[in-house]
């Protein structure tokens, strides 16, 4: 029994709450609602007076001088973005968007998801300023669906939190090209430039074996991340794109890892352990092979996304929500719900998700032989459609790309905000009343 410090026992309820799923979704809540009630307080002045602070990196003859409200959406996020895109090469590489037919009902879900919402936007907006904002009801906020999909626990099967899983991995996907092709200032085709040879120098650091985190931080931040920023793409694009320039195989094969795991492990347990537990230099030398191993048999990819998950979700996407979900309510709230742009984000997120979500995957199950996962009914797809509709995080992100006038902004925000909240209260309602799939006998 491995001995047990004081401060491990102090560290064990914090451990557990990093690890939770539903953690994440709990602090971004609750950072969106203390937002919320900063910029309806006295103190409304001091929040929107602390976003606009500046903050300068660089000396006189090269700088980057950015306010903190951008510097946390475009250079925070960025790293959001980043760990995305580690997800999305995952799942394309050994996860459900490798396999064609496992993958083809989520991602035509997924797309039917974002077709219809923004359809019904453009039906409210079909021109004018407002036009612009037809991307935002197209996302759906991962850390919401999917750790409100945890709190149901065994109340739904596990093929419909995969299913939810696959369609939000696809969704950001659909988001990042959205972001890509329509959300773009104008093009500085020398930092574009600068930006593509920097990512090609990493691509080819991966094909000739870099493992190293440093070289791809060094190259993504100070290279791909830069010139994008000075591009006039969106800074968060390099994110995705560096994320798919880390190498995602091991650097030795399974077999190998265990044949040599175990002759070191022979070597340290044959040598005598001296008293009070410190280790002879041969077992320290064992010790520091089996580490080497252990690092040769893991990839990159995933230790990337093992080591910034926990940073993206407990600091970097509650920041963002802290510094964007700040809405100043009007007098007239009903009136500010019931505009063009608060109804079209607000019913393509309430309406337009589980519509789009559950009519493509029919069409797809009725046309091109494609199966509902194990124990699932169409009533818990209904269900995945509606908490598809929380598109908080993406949404807002969005948000603040589509529109440069603040009160387009607000009446936006508003709808995302009462959309996605709606959609996580009724999706999970819906769900803990759904009965199981009655098992019928062979």
């Amino acid at each position: 029994m491995a001995y047990r410090a004081p401060i491990d026992r102090l560290r064990q309820p914090f451990d557990a709450l990093m690890s939770a799923q539903t953690s994440g979704g709990i602090l971004l809540f609750l950072a969106a609602v203390a937002a919320m009630i900063w910029a309806n307080s006295p103190a409304a002045e001091g929040y929107h007076h602390l976003w606009e602070q500046h903050v300068t990196i660089g000396s006189e003859a090269w700088k980057l001088d950015l306010s903190l409200h951008h510097w946390i959406n475009d250079g925070l996020m960025a790293m959001f973005f980043f760990v995305v895109g580690l997800e999305l090469k995952r799942e394309m590489v050994a996860g459900e968007l490798s396999r064609p037919r496992d993958a083809m009902l989520p991602i035509a879900a997924a797309i039917g998801g974002m077709l219809v919402p923004a359809g019904i936007y453009l039906l409210y907006n079909p021109s004018g300023p407002a036009n612009a904002g037809w991307g935002i009801p197209m996302a759906t906020d991962i850390a919401f669906a999917l750790g409100l999909m945890a709190l149901l626990g065994k109340r739904v099967p596990l093929a419909l939190k995969v299913f939810l899983t696959t369609l939000a991995v696809a969704d950001d996907l659909g988001a990042v090209l959205v972001i890509a092709l329509f959300y773009t200032s104008d093009i500085s085709l020398l930092s574009l430039g600068i930006g593509t040879g920097v990512l090609a120098i990493m691509m080819i650091g991966n094909r000739f074996g870099v493992r190293s985190p440093w070289f791809y931080a060094i190259f993504g931040i100070g290279g791909l991340w830069t010139a994008f920023l000075l591009s006039g793409v969106h800074a968060t694009i390099a994110g995705v794109l560096a994320a798919f320039t880390i190498p995602a195989t091991p650097k030795v094969k399974e077999q190998v890892f265990v044949r040599r795991m175990r002759l070191y492990l022979h070597s340290y347990a044959s040598r005598n352990t001296p008293d009070k537990g410190i280790r002879t230099s041969g077992q320290m030398y064992d010790l520091d092979r089996m580490n080497r191993m252990s690092e040769y048999a893991s990839t990159p990819l995933q230790n990337l996304e093992h080591a910034l998950h926990p940073l993206v979700t407990f600091i970097v996407l509650p920041l963002f929500a802290l510094a964007n979900a700040g809405v100043v309510l009007p007098d007239d709230l009903g009136g500010a719900i019931g505009t063009p742009i608060a109804l079209g984000v607000g019913l393509g997120l309430l309406l337009g998700k589980p519509v789009g979500v559950v009519l493509a995957s029919f069409l797809m199950v009725r046309f091109a032989n494609a199966r509902l996962g194990g124990g699932v009914t169409w009533r818990h797809m209904i269900g995945a459609g509606i908490l598809a509709g929380i598109g908080f995080t993406m949404s807002l992100f969005v948000n603040e790309l589509a529109f440069n006038d603040a009160s387009l902004r607000t009446d936006a925000k508003l709808g995302v905000l009462c959309a996605s909240t709606l959609a996580g209260i009724i999706g999970y309602i819906w769900l803990v009343r759904t009965p199981p799939k009655p098992e019928v006998d062979d």
